[in-house]
């Protein structure tokens, strides 16, 4: 079974990355672009038939390793199976 977490900022949070990426798109010809956040999409295959339990691991998982629920929040959706 699959799923992707994305994890990202929370509004409010500074974003470094972002701001660098966003004024250098400027530089690049795209003053259009206001805003960029940066964030991370996690694949993650798990051994699991129960999709809920599969979920509980991964938002144990989140919560402990892949985001930091201080600054960043997440979101884990299965990912969709190609036809």
């Amino acid at each position: 079974m699959k799923f992707i977490v994305k994890v990202r900022l929370k509004k409010g949070i500074l974003d470094p990355q972002g701001k660098t990426v966003n004024q250098a798109l400027h530089h690049l010809g795209y003053p259009q672009i206001q805003d960029v956040r940066i964030g991370k999409f996690i694949e993650v295959e798990i051994e699991e038939s129960d999709p809920q339990k599969a979920r509980r691991i991964l938002e144990e998982a989140s919560q402990r390793l892949l985001a930091n629920p201080v600054i960043e929040d997440y979101d884990i959706q299965p990912e969709e199976s190609e036809p």
